[in-house]
């Protein structure tokens, strides 16, 4: 028995509400009253087999407050005259709002629309879109709405976010809520004020004219033989930001990026060489280095479904770069420390070499057990020596550059005058 039930019933004007359907309907024409939901009610057959069931239902199904009911006239030929539900309606968007006991926040939501139409219109279209997330922002919908007219105000404003200076709204606000004020600002700015090749929440600064914490690049000099930079003589452990680095003319032929800083700290000398700490931001501040196109680049990450994402995304900068210590002969000489990846990445990499796809296809198809990760933490120091003694990358690529970078040879070491350099001392 499938007849539908009062549940049933509310089921179907919930979907609608997930949907964003009955809060679009406040103040529009999203959804045409009356509205009629499905009904699947009891046939002939049932009449003659299950008349007192049938019965049941009908007095559940009139008895659902809010809805109207439709009725039909039946002339059974054991049971007589009866009376059934033809079909049930809900006749306007108040009914149904308190149908699913949605009446309250369809008020609020009213509210917002109201506020909205009255201070930036141009967010109306957001609002219709993505009402439900509207209807979870409104006790922050008067700080978006502020900012957003102070940007109006004051566009491509060449200061920190933490600095925009808007009555009610904390120092932290407009980091938190970068996601969605992004979209609205893109709807209330002109189109002169977005730099729209710069996307997403990482990008929010540049797109909307904010300066940007400067990003800084961490390396290490691993052979005693090439000069260090002005003021920094004896330190091996160099941060600078990402304009220093790209002016710099160093006499290496080879870029080791780990992104363990124990293995960036302990990393061990080698000819012409430095060592990067990718630290997490990403490889476009190090592709505009032009120097570093030139150099043979290493990349040492986790033999896990993630770190070769990783590398495949690294090769979007720099196609030449080679795999580091990921190959299948490291994965099982260490079988002592595999440990368990947690939501390994099961998509294709293409950029990825036959090798490595080899060993990243054992990886996402869980040929050796679910979800094997090896961190690069894990890989034995004495392995890491023997592999640079020999000379060769994972891939079997050498380990060697028949470049060199810096117009000056061994003693080209230089950046411009105007760029700042961090020097660690306290490796």
């Amino acid at each position: 028995m499938n007849w539908t039930t009062p549940a049933d019933l509310r089921a179907q004007v919930q979907r609608r509400w997930d949907r964003g359907d009955l809060l679009r309907a406040v103040d529009s024409t999203a959804i045409s009253w009356p509205l009629r939901l499905n009904l699947k009610a009891p046939g002939a057959v049932d009449l003659s087999n299950r008349f007192e069931a049938v019965r049941d239902w009908v007095r559940t199904i009139a008895g659902t407050e809010r809805v109207r009911i439709e009725w039909r006239e039946w002339n059974h030929r054991i049971q007589g005259a009866q009376r059934l539900p033809a079909a049930v309606w809900l006749d306007t968007l108040e009914d149904a709002l308190a149908f699913v006991g949605k009446a309250r926040e369809a008020q609020r939501f009213k509210i917002l629309w109201q506020q909205t139409a009255a201070a930036q219109p141009a967010l109306l279209a957001w609002l219709s879109r993505r009402p439900l997330q509207a209807l979870d922002l409104a006790s922050r919908w008067e700080c978006l709405l502020a900012v957003v007219a102070w940007l109006q105000a004051h566009p491509r404003p060449g200061v920190y976010l933490r600095q925009v200076d808007v009555p009610g709204v904390d120092s932290k606000f407009i980091e938190a809520y970068r996601g969605v004020l992004a979209e609205l600002l893109d709807l209330a700015l002109s189109r002169k004020y977005v730099e729209t090749t710069a996307g997403g929440v990482a990008q929010f600064a540049r797109r909307f004219g904010f300066l940007d914490k400067p990003v800084r690049i961490r390396f290490r000099l691993l052979d005693p033989s090439v000069p260090s930079l002005p003021g920094c003589a004896g330190l091996a452990d160099i941060t600078l930001d990402v304009g220093s680095f790209a002016a710099l003319t160093l006499p290496v032929e080879q870029v080791f990026i780990t992104e363990n800083e124990i293995n960036f700290l302990a990393f061990p000398e080698a000819p012409r060489a430095i060592v990067v700490f990718g630290a997490g931001y990403g490889w476009e501040p190090l592709s505009r280095a032009a120097w570093l196109h030139g150099c043979r680049l290493h990349y040492w990450g986790d033999i896990d479904t993630h770190g070769f994402a990783i590398l495949d995304q690294l090769r979007g900068c720099f196609p030449h770069a080679a795999s580091f210590l990921m190959d299948r002969e490291t994965l099982l000489a260490h079988r002592a420390q595999w440990g368990e990846e947690p939501d390994p990445v099961r998509h294709e990499l293409s950029r990825l070499r036959p090798e490595e796809r080899a060993v990243y296809d054992d990886l996402r198809f869980d040929r050796f057990q679910s979800g094997l990760r090896l961190e690069q933490e894990r890989v034995g120091f004495g392995w890491l020596g023997t592999r640079l003694r020999s000379g060769s990358s994972s891939t079997g690529s050498p380990m060697a550059a028949d470049v060199k970078i810096g117009a000056g040879g061994a003693a080209a070491v230089g950046f411009g005058s105007n760029r700042r350099a961090d020097c660690d001392s306290s490796q």
